[in-house]
This record gives C-alpha cells, structure tokens and sequence, in this order.
C-alpha cells in the first residue's frame, strides 16, 4: 500500500468522516450544474432575488467601507433586533441569549458539538433534513432515527418508545423539510410531555417558520417550562432569500449559549458584516416576505392539484417542498430520480437522501418560477404515463 509521510492513505483521512455519506442533495445538484435545459426542482433555495432595500443597505455598508470583522455574537442591534422579531413566535428571550452564525447550518453544527459526547444518543425523527445525523455521528454520537412515514409527524407515543434509548437531545425541524408538516401549539405541547419525561434538550430547527401557511408558527421554546430546555435555531436564508449571505441565528439557555460560543469562536469567528447588515434591514421588510409567502402558496396548491392526479401527496403546512409518494410507477426514489432527469430534464432529490423511510418518496422544491413549475409538472406527468402508470 503506498504511504504519504509513513501513514498509509486509506489511514490518512479520519475514520468517522470516511463513512459519512455524500449528501444526497448534493449529487442530485451537481448532476444539472450548468445544463440550462434542466428545469431544477431539487435545491431548496428561494428564487426570489434578495428584496431591493436589504440590497440596498449593504450596497452602502460596502460603500461606507463597513468591512470588518464584528463582535462574535454578532453586530448588537442585530442580536436585539431578533430578540423582539421572536416575540411573534411566542419566545421571551434577552439580546443575551442570541448569536448570529454563518447560517443555520453553523448553529446546528456546534450545538451538536457542544452537547454530544462519545456515546450520547440523539433523537432524530425521519424523513429530515441530510446533515443532523452525521453532525451528530461526527461527534462520536449515535443518531437514533424515528421513522414517521406516512404521516410524517412526530407524536408523543412515538417518542416515548425511544425510553431505552437514553437519548440526550431530539432534533426537531418544522415547518419540515422535506416533508412541509409543521405542528400546531396542541401537538407541541404532547411532543413536550414526552420531552420532559425523557429529559430532552431539544434542537428545534425553525428556518422556515414564516412560511407557515395556516396560522401563525409558534415555537418550542414559547411552551410553558420548556425554554431551559429548547435551543432555537432561525435564518434569513428562507424567508428573506438571502441564502448567499450566510446569516442563521441560535437563542439557547445560557449553559448551552456558553459553550456554543466557544466554538463559534474558534471554528467561525463571526458571521459576515455585510449579511448582518442587510439582516437588520431584513428584520424592517417583514411585507416582503409576506408576498413571496403568499406566491409560495400560490405555487404549493397548483403543485398539490396537479401531483395528486398522479401520486398520494400530503400538502405541505409549511416551507416550500412537496414530498409525493411515487412507489406505485415500480421504481425506487433513485431510479425515478435518475430517468425523470435523463428522459425528462427535471431534477428532484430521492426520498432516500432524507432517510431510510422517505424512500418511495422524492422531495420536489416549489421554489421556482411558475411557468417553469407549470412545465416541470407536464413532464413528470408525461414520465409517469410513459412508464405505465398515471
């Protein structure tokens, strides 16, 4: 075996990070990268440009010559300004207890690290989002799945079958991505009974919470006692359209928010200036996510009525995703991926890539202008009716 420096080569590369998996949404992506004649319905990124006057205040921040480095906690009238903006969803929270990350993605990552020990269990229920279970595998964590489908919603008694498992937190995301279900204050409340009798800190990815469709989002934390034991995790990614500029939020009980912050410090330092100068603006514009809300609904109906001619489909309550059941056409959620982007030129993620039970499902993201929706929905319907069913 040829050896680099005395170590063999398959050594070189940390053992727990060699069996990670690629994720699955990547691949889907990287297949269409530069083929303009592939309408993509995999990413799940807004469509909608970053609003004009959140462009418009960091044009002038760059302009002003606003390019350091700040605080790592994050710019204070930004930390304020979410501290109040979480009042919408019920959370009481202090300036104190928030920092800005590099996205939710960097929150997620060192509250994982900060909690998960060699050994400790963490509770994820599935279909869910590709990077909880490795984050927390990378730690030296088990990642313990609870399979929802088909209903897709985590309930009291499931949770309470995973006792013996003796879980340290359970990472819960809603409005859901891939799924789109989101839970009502009835529904948290049972999730939070059973939180409590197992002692959970809960992880409760909200990124989507103003793409909500029915109601208003109420979070976690905003339950009776549990905001010692809820870490919130929001963005202006999302909502705002402002997945380039890499601004996420944490609100955590202070033990946690401590050794959160020590990471942040070594692994990221900060969240960039010009992103948290626009987030400010962002906090200010809150009519212009209504509007591309009210577009997302818009689309998400029309995706329903017309996936439902073809396949078992749940509507989504929330974010912008639809996840059908497509197992009767005969095929896996790869095999039905792969041909419908070879034959047909649209891309959508497998089920699988969210976990083992979201197979037989695909994640299709509604994130895309309408007469490109409308066309993408031509072609699956020709695909599947090309293939015998439908």
């Amino acid at each position: 075996m040829r050896k680099t420096g005395g170590l063999p080569l398959s050594r070189r590369v940390a053992r727990r990070v060699e069996e990670l998996k690629p994720s699955g949404i990547r691949r889907f992506f990287d297949l269409v990268v530069g083929r303009d004649d592939v309408i993509s319905l995999g990413v799940g990124e807004p469509d909608f440009p970053v609003p004009w006057r959140i462009r418009e205040e960091m044009i002038y921040s760059l302009e002003k010559g606003y390019t350091s480095y700040t605080s790592n906690l994050g710019l204070p009238e930004l930390r304020e300004g979410i501290a109040e903006y979480y009042t919408r969803f019920g959370v009481k929270a202090l300036p104190e207890q928030v920092m800005v990350t590099s996205g939710v993605s960097e929150g997620v990552d060192i509250a994982i690290r900060a909690l998960i020990e060699p050994g400790d269990a963490a509770l994820i229920p599935e279909p869910c989002y590709v990077s909880y279970k490795p984050l927390v595998e990378i730690c030296g964590g088990e990642a313990v799945t609870i399979p929802t489908a088909p209903e897709f919603r985590l309930t009291y008694e499931m949770l309470m079958q995973y006792r013996d498992a003796k879980a340290k937190i359970l990472v819960l995301n809603y409005p859901a991505n891939p799924t789109g279900v989101s839970y009502s204050k009835k529904e948290l409340e049972e999730i939070a009974d059973a939180v409590n009798e197992l002692d959970l800190i809960v992880l409760s990815d909200e990124i989507y919470a103003e793409l909500t469709y029915t109601g208003r989002h109420v979070s976690m934390a905003a339950l009776n006692g549990m905001e010692d034991r809820v870490v919130i995790f929001n963005g202006f990614s999302k909502a705002f359209a402002m997945t380039g500029m890499r601004v996420g939020y944490v609100i955590a009980p202070p033990d946690i928010f401590a050794g959160m912050l020590k990471i942040h410090q070594y692994c990221m330092l900060c969240a960039p200036i010009t992103g948290q100068i626009g987030a400010i603006e962002a906090l200010r514009s809150l009519d212009e996510v209504e509007r591309m809300r009210a577009e997302y609904m818009r689309r998400r109906n029309f995706v329903v009525k017309r996936l439902s001619e073809i396949f078992e489909i749940k509507k989504p309550e929330g974010a912008f995703y639809a996840f059908p059941k497509i197992s009767s056409t005969g095929m896996s959620s790869e095999e039905f991926a792969e041909k419908l982007l070879l034959e047909k030129s649209v891309a959508v993620v497998p089920g699988n890539a969210f976990g083992e039970c979201g197979e037989g499902y695909v994640r299709l993201a509604y994130a895309v202008k309408f007469e490109k929706l409308k066309e993408a929905m031509d072609r699956i319907k020709e695909f599947v009716e090309e293939h015998g069913e439908g």
